[in-house]
């Protein structure tokens, strides 16, 4: 007998279910409700109607009703309730989905070695409904799984002593610059000028609050203490354990039993000049096979960083505490003591090293027909550095490639060649944008910023590095052996429905509710290269992907177009690495420093905290380059610069200039006599009656009106006219006109809001 579509309520009311799946998709629903055969398609239809109509949403490939936490969330203790009872807030949430919601957290026994949690702390907590929360309560409880950082009490500023003899901080951390200055009772022996972190007391009725400086960091006039600002307000772990250290100066070369002796393959390191560790070496070379013409042997080697820190160590629990190695413009904050990054783990020429090596067959098409990983003892032939490669293969080889040209370099170009065409028909998604490089002078300021060239040798490695992580996830996955994906999700369809509207109004049509995969992107791109509107295009396209991520359960690499794939080729500097080389390890029973008994739901919590790990490096980079490039252009107010039109928000626009990429902020209040209102659709500002609209990629010319280095931020006046929307100029306001608004209060609180 045919079964029966469940009713929309009925779906509604499973999700909410006490006792249901702990991840629910289409699968688990048709097996809910008895549904097979034909019928699948019409649940199929029924799902993507209520999640078009905004009835439940769709993360990870799996259902939810909107607003809903998944199981584990990274969140902020921040207050108690009225029984004393912590509570947190998701550290990231969507405000279109409603008011963030809380989590009531069980006072329940803590875990061995727990520290007590407390308001300030953040965690990663396993939070789930409350069916019997009132309309004012939490709508979650929730078990800490693990405290990940220190208390927020502790503040960062810089140190003013006034012509009273009275100290006060000034936070500079974006989360508390709107907190206002602090008077501080205990100044211990900060001077003028010094980079602080103090605990605050208390907070008065009346005036500021008061705080003691608990630490002095650095005096300001240096500006390697920019990134030393990101480091202490992003909760960065930069000190390691004194075991740790110890443990790194005792390891010693491992021993060589049981492994392959691969010293006279002439593996080659390919890294940046300024790079310090070493990790990866390739080699290629033709197949021999007469079944595989044209053929190629692939050799991807990574240091065996699993040899020296094993699980549980006071070594492994700092690298797990770090996530990844955080890069500076001035200074690197690794996962891992320089012994072992630099010395033991760096495949350093002409000197034996223990590595994990795949060894990959591929067909001339670039299509791979078999892989075997190996644990081995190599040594690296030579240390070369992209520019040095490409030169050689441009034909101007230099004295440390002349010799390696033909046996070594040309085997891997041709090998590279075929990887080529492989992806040009797997069709990953193609935005290639360009990364900008602070140059530091000797003494630490900022030379200039450069955007370096994108290299063949640069793809060269990036292809080869693709391949051993792919072949990384399929060994385990055919050994059964659980590890830790790298995932990226396909855009949500709120997304990709606003980027329908969006590229409707430039006549490009999308349908509502179709799913995009990476090849239309390209395509979407393609259509728009060279014309006015690529810019804009190339960022919405941008910002309607998702955020890659680690996880325990695979949903494949959208970006990449791969249904798996891993981490494997940076155990020096990602944690996520390393447990990919332990995992192979156990897997192919290559030793007793493989991964230990872990369940699904342990990796799980690895991953969420080595993703959010991830996304704070990542965010500590992004303050310090703006504070370096504000502090640079702080000299230069009043100058006139070029640049692109990178967001617009009801409040204003932001800009990113063209030669050093630094981000500042337009007021909408100093856009002119009209009133700008915001097309969300459109991404623009567009005026009431001039009818001028700026928008998001419009190249502009701006005035540089405030720099606030220690906030990381810049205030710009618009110079350029304001566009129409089918490109022409549609009468925006003179910046003579301008100037007589541009200096009032208001663009000052846009300034600190944005800090």
């Amino acid at each position: 007998m045919a079964s029966s579509l469940p009713s929309r309520e009925e779906i509604l009311a499973y999700l909410d279910r006490e006792q249901r799946p702990a991840k629910i998709g289409k699968r688990e629903i048709a097996r809910a409700f008895g549904i097979k055969g034909a019928d699948r398609v019409a649940l199929k239809n029924l799902l993507r109607e209520l999640e078009e109509q905004g009835a439940i949403e769709r993360r990870r490939k799996q259902l939810h009703k909107p607003g809903q936490l998944p199981s584990v969330v990274l969140a902020d203790i921040e207050s108690r309730d009225a029984d004393g009872e912590l509570i947190a807030v998701p550290v990231e949430w969507d405000q279109a989905q409603g008011p963030v919601p809380k989590i009531l957290i069980h006072s329940g026994r803590r875990r061995p070695g727990m520290a007590v949690p407390g308001i300030g702390n953040r965690a990663l907590i396993r939070a789930e409904l409350r069916r019997d929360a009132g309309p004012r309560d939490p709508a979650y409880s929730g078990r800490i799984v693990k405290l990940l950082d220190r208390g927020k009490s502790q503040i960062l500023g810089i140190y003013r002593m006034d012509s009273h003899g009275v100290g006060r901080v000034v936070p500079v951390d974006k989360r508390n610059i709107n907190r206002g200055e602090f008077i501080v009772t205990e100044p211990g022996d900060a001077r003028d000028g010094d980079l602080v972190a103090v605990d605050v007391l208390r907070s008065a009725r009346l005036g500021p609050p008061s705080a003691k400086i608990r630490e002095r960091i650095a005096n300001m006039s240096s500006e390697k203490a920019m990134s030393l600002i990101a480091v202490h307000a992003h909760g960065i772990p930069n000190v390691f354990r004194p075991e740790s250290l110890a443990e790194a100066e005792r390891a010693g070369a491992p021993a060589r039993i049981g492994r392959e002796d691969w010293r006279e393959l002439p593996l080659v390191t390919i890294d940046p000049a300024d790079a310090k560790d070493h990790d990866d070496a390739v080699f290629a070379q033709p197949d021999s096979n007469p079944d595989n013409l044209g053929g190629h042997v692939i050799f991807v080697a990574i240091a065996d960083v699993a040899a020296y820190v094993r699980p549980g160590s006071a070594l492994d629990r700092d690298a797990l505490e770090r996530g990844n190695s955080v890069y500076f413009p001035d200074r690197v904050v690794p996962m891992l003591p320089e012994r072992i990054s630099n010395d033991l783990c760096s495949l350093k020429a002409g000197e034996d090293r223990p590595a994990l090596a795949f060894r990959i067959v591929i067909g001339k098409d670039g299509h791979v027909l078999s892989h075997r990983v190996h644990r081995i003892m190599m040594r690296s032939a030579a240390k070369l550095t992209y520019a040095q490669v490409q030169a050689a293969w441009d034909g101007m080889p230099g004295p440390e490639t002349r010799n390696i040209r033909e046996p070594v370099l040309a085997p891997l170009f041709d090998a590279y060649a075929a990887l080529k065409r492989a992806r040009e028909k797997r069709a990953p998604l193609d935005l290639d944008l360009p990364e900008r490089k602070i140059l530091l002078k000797p003494d630490g300021t900022v030379d200039r910023v450069i955007v370096p060239p994108r290299l063949e040798a640069h793809r060269l490695i990036e292809e080869f590095m693709i391949l051993a992580n792919v072949a990384a996830a399929e060994t385990l996955e055919a050994h059964r052996q659980a590890f830790i994906y790298r995932a990226h999700g396909e855009p949500t369809l709120e997304k990709l429905n606003a980027l329908s509207e969006f590229l409707a109004s430039l006549d490009i049509r999308l349908a509502k509710g179709q799913v995009l995969t990476a090849r239309q992107f390209n395509g979407i791109l393609k259509r728009v290269k060279g014309t006015e509107h690529e810019n804009i295009v190339s960022e919405v396209v941008l910002r309607t992907q998702a955020q890659a991520e680690y996880v325990a359960e695979n949903y494949g690499h959208f970006g990449l177009n791969l249904r798996r794939y891993a981490h494997f080729t940076s155990p020096i500097r990602r944690y996520a690495d390393l447990i990919v080389h332990r995992a192979l390890i156990r897997a192919l029973q290559f030793g007793p420093d493989g991964l230990p008994d872990m369940s699904l739901e342990q990796l799980a919590e690895i991953a969420a905290q080595i993703s959010a790990a991830e996304r704070r490096a990542m965010a500590a980079e992004r303050d310090t380059v703006e504070r370096l490039i504000a502090l640079h252009l702080s000299e230069q107010v009043g100058t006139i610069f070029s640049g692109r039109i990178s967001g617009v928000t009801q409040v204003g626009l932001f800009v990113r200039l063209t030669d050093t990429g630094a981000d500042g902020f337009i007021p909408a209040a100093t856009l002119g006599d009209d009133y700008f209102r915001y097309e969300e659709s459109l991404h623009a500002l567009i005026g009431n009656k001039t009818r001028a609209a700026h928008r998001l990629g419009d190249d502009v010319t701006v005035r540089l009106v405030e720099a606030a280095p220690f906030a990381g931020a810049l205030r710009f006046e618009l110079l350029s006219e304001g566009k129409s929307l089918r490109g022409g100029i549609a009468g925006g306001k003179r910046a003579s006109r301008r100037d007589k608004r541009s200096g009032g209060g208001t663009g000052r609180a846009r300034l600190r809001a944005k800090g």
